[in-house]
């Protein structure tokens, strides 16, 4: 029983890190392209997941038997309360550590890493090494580079589509007070006084994202007599809330597989409490992981995080459906990835960064977990 009662909070405690990691990575697009605030755009995120987890329960079972670890260790290691703590533990902390340090990376990749973690001090070389490349190590490889190149394609389409349909980008000319420094050496008693300010007017001619802070450039012209603009946006919010939902229809399977393991619960309330944790996660955790999808990886118009979205939502939905565990994280990141290719305004020491984390996530997982059981191991002996 007490066994139990741990498992649950370590599985609530990877929803936890999860959501506070991933929950933003659906609608990051439309804080980093200006068509919301944090607020509406974290809201509309925090609902469409959990519509996903809650549709998880219906479609996307498969991926339970997945991260249960069958066909990767053995069926009597599997139901042992240790190693499920040691997984549940070892993919929370990785997770857990790049949140805090605003990294977005693959609760699927750190869940991976721990059973391999795990599954390597407790059965050694007879852990299934076919298992783990066919089922987890090549969907997570390939996923961010299909990613890239679907997104740069379908966004070259769009923007002919776009210009075909006369549809085009406006732009502004921007004034604003220009402050010049100068210093002031007038002297009294032998003391310079102060620093003075010279102010001019600046203007210039440039895109909108250009002139304020945020990216508010827009699109002119109607397409079947409705504004372009109006338009684009909505479809960029139901993309950015496709994406949330396939998230929480990928993810949800996966953290549930720990406690379904254990026995603990069933399968209905582990969904649920799963999706509510996961929820609170990215509620109060997800500011600085927000902050580096929206503005760090590259700078984006409308058109261009419309793609990107559209683009994760249909390869991470088609991958649930398959069964296949592949990573939000890595689909949405590439799609990012592609826009800077196609603007030409990526961050590439941002984006090294991130895949530098990437293939760290799931040795550092591995170690954890792998240092978990082993004292587990220890206390339960």
């Amino acid at each position: 029983m007490e066994w139990t009662v741990f498992i649950i909070l370590a599985t609530l405690f990877v929803a936890y890190t999860n959501g506070a990691n991933d929950n933003f990575k659906g609608v990051a697009t439309l804080l980093g392209s200006g068509t919301t605030d944090y607020r509406k755009a974290l809201a509309w995120a925090t609902v469409t997941t959990l519509a996903g987890s809650v549709t998880a329960f219906f479609f996307a079972t498969k991926l339970v038997k997945t991260f249960s670890g069958k066909g990767l260790v053995p069926d009597a290691l599997i139901g042992t309360p240790e190693f499920l703590l040691a997984v549940a533990l070892g993919a929370s902390a990785t997770v857990l550590l790049a949140t805090l340090t605003g990294i977005p990376i693959s609760t699927t990749h750190s869940l991976t890493g721990a059973l391999v973690g795990a599954g390597l001090v407790a059965i050694g070389k007879d852990l299934g090494f076919s298992t783990l490349g066919k089922n987890f190590f090549i969907p997570l490889i390939a996923s961010p580079f299909i990613a890239v190149v679907f997104t740069f394609v379908v966004y070259m389409v769009f923007r002919f589509i776009r210009q075909k349909l006369g549809v085009g980008r406006s732009t502004c000319v921007c004034m604003g007070e220009k402050v010049i420094p100068v210093a002031n050496v007038n002297l009294v008693n032998g003391q310079m006084l102060s620093v003075a300010e010279l102010k001019s007017m600046e203007i210039f001619v440039d895109e909108k994202s250009q002139c304020q802070a945020r990216a508010l450039d827009r699109y002119e012209g109607r397409v079947i007599g409705i504004d372009a603009q109006q338009i684009l946006d909505t479809l960029h919010f139901i993309s950015a809330g496709a994406v949330s939902f396939a998230r929480g229809l990928n993810d949800t399977p996966k953290i549930v597989a720990l406690a379904v393991t254990a026995g603990a619960l069933g399968l209905k309330l582990n969904i649920g409490f799963v999706a509510l944790v996961m929820a609170l996660g990215g509620i109060s955790s997800a500011k600085k992981v927000a902050e580096t999808m929206s503005h760090r990886i590259t700078a984006m118009n409308h058109g261009q995080g419309f793609t990107a979205n559209l683009i994760t939502a249909v390869l991470v939905i088609f991958a649930s459906k398959m069964g296949v565990p592949v990573s939000t994280t890595h689909v949405s990141c590439g799609s990012l990835f592609g826009i800077g290719l196609v603007n030409g305004k990526a961050n590439w020491k941002i984006i090294g960064g991130i895949v530098s984390a990437w293939v760290l996530t799931l040795p550092i997982a591995a170690l954890l977990s792998a240092g978990f059981y082993m004292g587990l191991r220890m206390i339960g002996s």
